[in-house]
């Protein structure tokens, strides 16, 4: 058995990880296993993640609920083909998600992660105005700070200037920006908000397929709240122009910011909606594209007579025996009441860093905390000292965030604040 150093030593030279060169110079810690809300590493340091691991393990690691849904499941078969096949687990999903969301979303569509979902969503917006006879319509209306995903349609409607993206420019299709919205949820709502998003379907509505961004919260483009009434008004605006309405709930999905999705903050149902992340518990990849009837039923009278895209791993057996238990769970509790307690306890705890010289700005939403800096973080830098708070956080940017599991009790979440509040006192 390889030695920690290594194990350390390997992973240095061979392993690309996310956002990392090679060989890699930002650290990286080896985890032994994972219980709860904490990880226990190799080294015998246990951490409690603020994070959810990249905002999908909502009930934490090896719940027994799941961990007993997975091994039933993979008793029966850990995978079938979705192309000619269906399964149990593939349609009790389905039923749920149709459940939980806006009534007007009846057929789902399973992807393989978020950005495929993104994907799909896109291809299917294009698809179904070249089903109505509109060929033109295959550009992308999005707002400024957004973020979509790591792939190319997905990369072409993230930010251009701002994102992770701007390497790739000239490779992408070229969509149509408007300027982020600027009302905070707690302001009165102005018209000038939306007046940039309103000129811009004015003026291409006529090759425009759908306009796709994250309602209320923009996530890994900024950490970034924002009015509802900007949805309802993005929503009437298509509505007039002829343009489908395409909501990213990966990240805002299944009660992260309060309600069921972050849609529900101005009582809007898109045409097309993509959901991710939490959907499986953080047990393993999955996602979907739900949309209307009237949109699907466009397809078999088309050219094609069926839309053009499946994943080989659509609609795994075990990831959606998973998510239909992590759903089944998440409704057997006051999951509500519990997001309001960990937002209370996140404006309580974290407002303090307001009045630090590095703070620009401290912001809460459902189970969302926000310390944004003057500066960028040294990512080699602060990441090895949360870890030695006994904390996992992953800042970017001038971003220090944290997206708890739904689990975690007061004196952890309380462990969090303290250690942001210390690190960013420290800077």
């Amino acid at each position: 058995m390889q030695s920690l150093q290594q194990l350390l030593d390997f992973d240095r030279l061979h392993v690309w990880h996310p956002y990392a060169a090679m060989p890699s110079l930002l650290p990286v810690f080896p985890v032994e296993s994972a219980q709860g809300v904490h990880i226990q590493l190799m080294d015998g340091r246990s951490l409690i993640d603020g994070i959810s691991s990249w905002w999908t393990c909502i009930h934490g690691y090896n719940h027994p609920r799941l961990n007993q849904a997975a091994h039933a499941q993979i008793d029966r078969m850990s995978h079938v083909m979705f192309g000619g096949l269906t399964h149990q687990p593939a349609v009790a999903l389905a039923q749920k998600l149709i459940a939980l969301t806006p009534e007007a979303l009846q057929q789902v569509f399973f992807c393989d992660s978020g950005s495929v979902a993104v994907e799909v969503a896109m291809k299917m917006a294009v698809q179904y105005w070249y089903n109505r006879g509109l060929p033109q319509k295959q550009r992308f209306l999005t707002i400024r700070h957004g973020y979509h995903g790591d792939t190319f349609a997905a990369m072409s409607v993230c930010d251009p200037v701002n994102g992770m993206h701007h390497l790739f420019r000239n490779l992408l299709t070229q969509q149509y920006f408007a300027e982020a919205p600027q009302l905070s949820v707690d302001r009165d709502w102005q018209e000038r908000d939306i007046e940039s998003f309103a000129a811009l379907l004015a003026a291409h509505h006529d090759q425009i397929a759908a306009a796709i961004f994250e309602p209320v919260v923009q996530n890994a483009g900024g950490m970034r709240f924002y009015h509802p009434e900007y949805v309802r008004q993005a929503k009437a605006l298509c509505e007039k122009y002829n343009v489908l309405l395409i909501l990213d709930e990966i990240a805002t999905g299944f009660g992260r910011t309060g309600k069921m999705f972050a849609c529900e903050h101005a009582a809007v149902c898109p045409d097309i909606l993509c959901v991710g992340k939490a959907l499986t518990g953080g047990f393993m990849s999955l996602a979907a594209t739900l949309t209307t009837r009237e949109i699907s039923e466009s397809f078999a009278a088309g050219e094609a007579g069926v839309f053009m895209h499946g994943p080989t791993f659509m609609a795994n057996p075990l990831a959606c025996a998973v998510s239909v238990e992590n759903l089944t769970l998440l409704e057997s509790y006051d999951w509500q009441s519990t997001i309001q307690t960990i937002a209370s306890q996140l404006k309580a705890e974290l407002e303090p860093c307001r009045s630090l010289a590095a703070v620009k700005d401290v912001r809460v939403l459902g189970a969302i905390g926000v310390v944004e800096l003057h500066e960028p973080v040294n990512m080699p830098v602060i990441q090895p000292r949360f870890v030695e708070e006994g904390v996992w956080l992953r800042p970017f940017g001038r971003l220090i965030y944290t997206m708890p599991p739904y689990i975690i009790q007061p004196s952890e979440l309380t462990a969090i604040t303290r250690a942001i509040y210390k690190i960013v006192a420290q800077l």
